[in-house]
């Protein structure tokens, strides 16, 4: 390979996309290992979760390797903390939030050994549990496995 994979530009990118935009890039994401998923909620650690499951499920991670857990946790962590500008409560701030989200898997360094890394990205609305009162955010993370 001899160009870099910006590995958080094109989680941002997949993050704000939806199915039909996405479909347009679909056939040249072949060779990137990434996956989506949509959460809403006043939890934290729901929001969490349903990252942390949508990669295992993918298997962007392996369960049993601690080291790539904690690489997406600090990933999601990160890409929290610009969504909510560095106030990481929601429900407990009486805010909520809509996001949807990427996590993509790569190498974005030409040297082999840099390894892999992931980058999470969120896209979506923040805000008063209260519908038409919420402002779009977006966050992102990056951590090396």
């Amino acid at each position: 390979m001899t160009q870099r994979i910006l590995i958080g530009k094109l989680a941002v990118l997949l993050a704000s996309l939806n199915e039909e935009e996405l479909g347009f890039l679909h056939p040249n994401l072949t060779e990137i290992r990434f996956c989506k998923g949509r959460v809403g909620s006043m939890n934290l650690q729901k929001v969490i979760a349903a990252v942390e499951t949508a990669a295992k499920r993918e298997r962007l991670i392996e369960d049993q390797h601690y080291r790539e857990t904690h690489a997406l946790y600090h990933a999601i962590l990160e890409a929290i903390e610009g969504v909510t500008r560095g106030q990481s409560g929601i429900g407990e701030m009486k805010r909520t939030v809509g996001l949807s989200f990427a996590v993509v898997r790569g190498k974005p360094y030409l040297e082999e050994a840099e390894g892999e890394w992931l980058a999470v990205a969120f896209y979506g609305t923040i805000g008063a549990p209260v519908k038409g009162l919420e402002h779009e955010a977006v966050g992102l993370g990056i951590n090396h496995i």
